[in-house]
């Protein structure tokens, strides 16, 4: 799937982005991509990832820090830049009264391919991505995930280097999403194009990515390949929620069977090799110095637990709920008036 040479296609050097009332949307990220990879941007809502992704496509001005995509600026050059990428947006941007060969021709115009490179490419990219059969139908009477399957075919039109893919599966049944893994596997490998995708769905992460950067309030908190993220909080996992969990930690850290423990509020996980056969083991040390072990369970390490050890809370428990966004917009539009 990923052919690396080396070579920082992207590099990005302490992005910032602090918006009116100061708000800082993105705090200082650093990160270089290879040309090849799969790489992706893994947070909750309100992490900074499109933010991230705007300020790489010069959609959004940085306020400070800078970016360079192919060798060209996102500040000094932006147009060579943008003709260096190629853009799926969450929000869809086609024009459902046209058929997919005419939003695909349409948009080739504006890379000012000329009429055999329209068509040969319409052509080619509805194939790859499996429209080739329903060029003529009209994108109203698209599926969702054939609209998403579209946009990505419309973001190769013009031979970019990088494919931007912000959140492509949002809102997608896990049958449909499954199946967009595999154009976008696809794309990177026929048509040997960079491919930097924003989500928050750990399995897509984790199926996709070579490597994962995980993003949160704005910061970047760890960047790795996913099978390293997961080996680094241990072989297998113990999860448990306790009383005294201060104290508990304490006592459980002069264990060496013990490769590392995180404790966020009353949950801990210890990282250890041969979980299940510590269980035991916990369990009597918590009953020695008087602690009560309320839940306990042991896993193999996913990007869940990973995420969970890294910022101290689950992804779900960080997306927003239907207050805080109602919370959100009155503040938004408090401001405007």
């Amino acid at each position: 799937m990923m052919r690396l040479d080396n070579i920082a296609l992207i590099h990005v050097e302490n992005l910032t982005k602090v918006f009116e009332g100061s708000f800082v949307a993105v705090d200082r990220v650093s990160f270089d991509i290879q040309r090849g990879e799969i790489f992706g941007l893994l947070g909750p809502n309100g992490a900074g990832k499109t933010t991230t992704v705007k300020m790489l496509s010069t959609l959004l001005k940085p306020t400070s820090g800078t970016a360079e995509i192919a060798g060209h600026g996102i500040i000094d050059d932006p147009d060579a830049v943008r003709r260096s990428i190629g853009i799926v947006f969450q929000d869809p941007a086609l024009d459902d009264e046209l058929t997919a060969h005419e939003n695909l021709d349409f948009h080739a115009r504006m890379y000012n391919l000329n009429r055999q490179q329209r068509s040969e490419r319409v052509g080619y990219v509805l194939k790859l991505v499996g429209l080739h059969d329903r060029a003529d139908l009209r994108v109203k009477k698209y599926s969702s995930g054939m609209k998403r399957r579209l946009e990505m075919a419309r973001g190769l039109m013009h031979y970019p280097k990088v494919l931007f893919l912000d959140e492509p599966t949002l809102g997608l049944d896990a049958q449909t999403r499954r199946s967009i893994w595999d154009y976008v596997a696809r794309l990177n490998k026929e048509e040997d194009v960079t491919v930097f995708l924003t989500t928050h769905y750990m399995e897509e992460a984790d199926f996709l990515c070579s490597r994962v950067a995980i993003m949160d309030h704005g910061r970047l908190v760890v960047l790795d390949r996913p099978e390293d993220l997961k080996s680094s909080i241990g072989s297998d996992l113990i999860t448990l929620e306790c009383s005294d969990s201060g104290r508990f930690a304490e006592r459980l850290r002069k264990e060496d069977w013990v490769e590392n423990l995180k404790l966020h509020a009353e949950t801990m996980i210890i990282g250890t090799k041969h979980s299940a056969e510590r269980i035991p083991e916990v369990v009597n040390i918590a009953r020695d110095v008087g602690v009560r072990v309320t839940s306990i369970e042991t896993r193999k390490p996913t990007l869940e637990d990973v995420f969970l050890y890294y910022t101290g809370s689950k992804m779900r428990d960080s997306e927003p709920n239907t207050v805080d966004r109602m919370k959100t917009t009155y503040r938004q539009w408090a401001r405007r008036s």
